[in-house]
């Protein structure tokens, strides 16, 4: 019979080629984990020197050289030679502008206007261009909305809504000129059809950085809108905030444009638009 002293231990020693996976996984994701820190330090400070780069770390500076010379490799960071200053590269970029462009703004859109609804307490609409009109693909109603009326998937004119003339002024001059060289139906008694009428109403709303419409559709419905725009500054899209006149003076109309312009920044943010 063994003694207590020669008890033997039945648990099985760890694999010598197991130990080094697991050691050397748990290497490799710190370095990404640090490299990545390094890309947010330069997006923060700019640029930045090793030492800098090392001390916001917490490593050696070697350590430091090593993750730096890596990610210059891959054309993610640059240095400035007279300098000896690190920078984000051009491959930041590229790598920016793929996911920009894989974002869905229907999908990105859907807190920020049911957001502004609330805040509103009108109808928010989103529109995007599609052909030679506007088309609603995001709705939500506020607490002070009445109107049973569904805008959702329907498509408005370009020239007679506050969505419609954000998404015009947005358009490059030859494009938008190709449109006010149609015949332009009437709706109501206050549609703009003159071309130099509206061409002038689009300057100021590019201006401006929002539209205001006023039963140019509908009699009885007024609307604001303002421009989301996408990583690269095109316009693709408008929220507009609608809802009857008598609600609507000119003071209110105000109110509502700042809220629509906020609301467009914060989705133009979240489409990539960095101004």
């Amino acid at each position: 019979m063994a003694s207590r002293s020669e008890t033997v231990d039945t648990q099985e020693p760890e694999a010598p080629d197991e130990a080094k996976r697991t050691k050397g996984g748990a290497s490799s994701v710190q370095s990404v984990d640090r490299a990545v820190s390094v890309l947010e330090i330069l997006a923060r400070l700019g640029e930045a020197g090793v030492t800098e780069i090392a001390d916001e770390l917490e490593v050696h500076k070697s350590t430091a050289f090593r993750l730096l010379g890596v990610l210059e490799n891959r054309g993610l960071v640059g240095q400035a030679k007279d300098r000896g200053k690190y920078y984000l590269g051009a491959g930041v970029l590229r790598l920016a502008g793929a996911a920009a462009g894989r974002l869905d703004i229907s999908q990105e859109s859907a807190p920020v206007v049911r957001e502004l609804a609330d805040e509103a307490g009108e109808t928010v609409n989103l529109a995007v261009l599609d052909d030679d009109a506007a088309v609603n693909i995001m709705q939500a109603r506020g607490a002070a909305s009445v109107t049973a009326q569904n805008w959702l998937g329907r498509r408005t004119p370009l020239h007679a809504t506050s969505s419609g003339k954000v998404l015009l002024a947005g358009l490059p001059e030859a494009t938008r000129e190709l449109f006010l060289a149609r015949r332009l139906p009437r709706f109501t008694e206050h549609t703009v059809t003159s071309a130099a009428e509206l061409r002038a109403q689009l300057a100021e709303i590019a201006a401006d950085g929002y539209a205001v419409v006023s039963e140019e559709m509908e009699v009885g419905l007024s609307a604001v809108a303002a421009p989301v725009r996408a990583h690269d500054g095109k316009v693709v899209g408008a929220v507009s905030v609608s809802g009857p006149v008598y609600r609507m003076d000119e003071a209110r109309l105000v109110e509502l444009a700042k809220l629509a312009v906020d609301a467009a920044g914060e989705l133009s943010y979240r489409m990539g638009h960095r101004t």
